[in-house]
């Protein structure tokens, strides 16, 4: 089974001009959403991630009274531009549309944003050499009743030995983990779940250029950046945050939307102390780290992606589908192998590491070419802590678990919390900032 598995829509309907899927509308109880809803209360969305943002924008269009609260500078979340740094812009963070049938699909057509679907050819770095084709199949991954291990072992087990271990990271990689890490039976029940499209999609602007234009606009006025909420009181009526700078908020009802990782590590206190039960499935979701480092060069030596490097294993043009083409090399880096870069501690050192690993497959055409490098590791940026969330072993329904509501006070979202499959996803993240107004309408009007 392909992971964009496609299924088609038949119709679509709208809420303050963004279509959303009937299927979409029909799971979150469309019929709460569009009746005339009043209340007089605060809410207050901790991120300004996608999640955070959409729930943001429903709210407003429903005219309820919220404040949106961001740890960092700026808003986006895990979504990111760079300009300057090449002949077009560069989305640093969130950067392939994974399939067209999502409220960010049906988004783009009726805001006319440019997309290419990305059809790029892929090499093989195997044995010391680029190839076209691998020797056997590692299409091995999907299928009925797969154990609950992980894909390392997994692959090891079907006789893809040490040769395949860096392909198989780059398979792992794709899902945000390290091979070691994610599990055979946890991701394909997740992939059986997935219904927004078989086909990914690069931005001729930037993944954050579509969230900033036709949402995060409508919203930002009623953010607050450098925000760090450390603790959340849920103990009485009102809900009372406090900030790392002491300050406080309070609000009647809290969307968090902070990545897993924050909610893992306990950067934020909670009062009463959130059920044990809750604190389990939190620490059940992977995440792992993350990093994409950009590499400029003054030629393309380099074909269109790169599978299978010891030191990253995946690398992608990254002047598909944009309407300049410098040549950018994308080295996207999870799990060990962006723990190990991380480890190296400077920018430079990271670099070099790449280079050297690109001269042995180009005959030392990088380091002749190379000009300059962005490094964007999500790993230490201390508001995301890592990429994106992935199914462990024993994971079970951890997910479902993890995004309950708490008594009508508290309610959870962000991509970690996505339980159709769209997890690691911005729709997947939109789709549960949707989800969990909601579950609030709904909670108001009993």
């Amino acid at each position: 089974m392909d992971r964009r598995h496609f299924l088609k829509q038949s119709s679509l309907l709208t809420i303050g001009g963004i279509l959303l899927p009937s299927t979409l509308l029909t799971t979150c109880r469309k019929e709460t959403l569009f009746e005339d809803v009043t209340y007089d209360g605060k809410v207050i969305i901790i991120g300004a991630g996608a999640a955070g943002l959409y729930a943001a924008y429903i709210l407003k269009s429903k005219g309820i009274d919220f404040q949106i609260l961001e740890a960092s500078s700026t808003y986006g979340g895990r979504l990111g531009k760079l300009t300057g740094f090449a002949n077009f812009p560069i989305d640093t963070g969130a950067q392939w549309l994974h399939g067209e049938n999502s409220i960010l699909g049906d988004l783009i057509k009726s805001s006319k944003t440019k997309i290419t679907r990305d059809d790029s050819e892929t090499k093989f770095w195997f044995n010391n050499q680029l190839i076209d084709a691998l020797p056997q199949n590692t299409n091995i991954f999907e299928g009925e009743e797969l154990p609950d291990i992980s894909y390392e072992a997994y692959a090891l087990q079907n006789g893809l030995g040490n040769e395949y271990k860096y392909i198989i990271e780059n398979i792992a990689g794709d899902q945000g983990a390290a091979a070691s890490h994610l599990s055979v039976y946890g991701n394909n029940k997740d992939e059986e779940n997935w219904s927004a499209g078989d086909d990914d999609f690069k931005f001729e602007e930037t993944f954050f250029d579509l969230i900033d234009k036709e949402i995060g606009s409508q919203v930002k006025d009623q953010i607050l950046i450098n925000t760090i909420i450390t603790k959340i009181d849920y103990s009485q009526s009102e809900i009372k945050l406090t900030d790392s700078n002491n300050n406080t908020f309070n609000a009647n009802k809290v969307i968090i939307t902070v990545p897993i990782s924050i909610l893992k590590s306990g950067d934020i206190q909670f009062i009463p102390a959130l059920p044990i039960e809750k604190t389990t499935a939190f620490s059940k979701i992977g995440m792992d780290a993350g990093m994409k480092v950009f590499l400029k060069f003054s030629n393309k030596f380099f074909d269109q992606n790169i599978i299978g490097g010891s030191v990253c294993a995946a690398y992608a043009d990254d002047s598909i589908g944009k309407a300049q083409n410098d040549n950018i090399l994308l080295a996207f880096i999870m799990g060990n192998q962006a723990e190990y870069l991380t480890s190296l501690g400077s920018d430079v050192a990271i670099t070099a590491a790449l280079l050297q690993e690109l001269d042995l497959m180009y005959n030392g055409q990088a380091t002749a070419s190379f000009i300059a490098s962005h490094v964007e590791n999500w790993t230490t940026n201390p508001f995301v802590k890592g990429a994106y969330s992935y199914s462990t072993v024993g994971m079970g329904d951890a997910r479902k678990t993890a995004s309950q509501a708490l008594g009508e006070k508290l309610y959870f979202a962000g991509e970690a919390m996505n339980t159709n499959g769209h997890h690691q996803t911005v729709h997947g993240a939109i789709e549960t900032g949707y989800r969990e107004v909601i579950n609030m309408l709904t909670d108001i009007k009993k």
